[in-house]
């Protein structure tokens, strides 16, 4: 009899638990869903319908005034196009080169490997807007370019140019990290075996190891993808033309210009968060899985 009372306590304490836990995951979705509802239904909206005076939760129907009138305030096909080539080249690069350095930080042996990877950590607790502006003078002063003569005086170097939005993020500690977490689950036979056959150290990457490492590099892809497609700092300081305007410029520009239409404000956001949704639900399965393995160490 005891023995049951004590089965019946542990699983109405479970059923306790289990309910807790999703009373909790609710509360946490809804305050995530919630903005977001809001700006889906603020987007179809009309002016008085989100007025203080008359507002409505739900549109009484399907406006896309708000959209059609957001677009027409800025140049969103070339910022679509900027932001569309830099993100690209950024994280192609990126994945290339923080693939390769978590491969050499993780598998090879080199004196001083211990130490440059502690560097790299501390590089990751360097906030990105700290070093903007050594980050800055740097662009500016790259010798031979934008007009600047060979002591990188004189001009303009790489500012205002796809360059300074590209150079500076094909790589990066949290990259690099991740890659080298991820490959140190891999035994080191592996690498044995390799070298056995003939392998060198670039043919066993790219031969091995690459095949191998889809879900870390989605992951890559996904948080690269975001960070470079909502960067408005760096573009902001890096850039001064409307030819070289991002999307996150455009839709600063759209936000101070008409701070009053809430509805072309949230259609804006609306049509730039698209192609993250897109990357996102691409690669949402290997995203988990990267990020779980590249936690794990051998």
């Amino acid at each position: 009899m005891s023995t049951k009372k004590n089965s019946l306590g542990l699983r109405a304490q479970k059923t306790l638990n289990n309910a807790l836990t999703y009373i909790i995951l609710v509360i946490l979705a809804c305050i995530i869903l919630v903005p977001i509802f809001f700006v889906i239904v603020t987007a179809f909206k009309t002016d008085a319908e989100i007025s203080f005076q008359n507002f409505q939760w739900l549109p009484h129907s399907l406006n896309f005034d708000a959209f059609k009138n957001a677009w027409e305030m800025v140049n969103w096909p070339r910022a679509f196009a900027n932001s569309l080539l830099i993100t690209v080249i950024v994280v192609a690069g990126s994945l290339f080169f923080n693939s390769l350095a978590g491969y050499a930080f993780s598998r090879l042996d080199f004196k001083g490997k211990n130490v440059l990877f502690i560097i790299l950590l501390m590089g990751m607790m360097v906030p990105a807007q700290s070093i903007i502006i050594p980050q800055f003078i740097i662009m500016r002063s790259i010798p031979l370019a934008g007009g600047n003569n060979i002591f990188g005086a004189g001009g303009t170097g790489l500012l205002d140019s796809y360059a300074s939005l590209i150079l500076p993020f094909l790589s990066g500690p949290m990259g690099i990290f991740l890659c080298r977490q991820f490959y140190s689950t891999f035994p080191k036979s592996l690498d044995e075996a390799a070298k056995i056959d003939g392998c060198g150290s670039f043919k066993i990457y790219y031969s091995i190891y690459i095949p191998m490492s889809t879900t870390i590099l989605a992951t890559l892809t996904i948080l690269k993808t975001v960070a470079t497609w909502n960067d408005f700092f760096y573009p902001l300081i890096m850039t001064t033309s409307e030819a070289m305007k991002t999307v996150q410029l455009g839709l600063q520009t759209f936000k101070g210009s008409t701070t009053t239409h809430y509805n072309w404000l949230m259609a804006a956001t609306l049509f730039t968060s698209l192609p993250i949704v897109i990357v996102y639900l691409c690669a949402q399965k290997y995203f988990v899985a990267g990020i779980a393995t590249s936690g794990m160490k051998n």
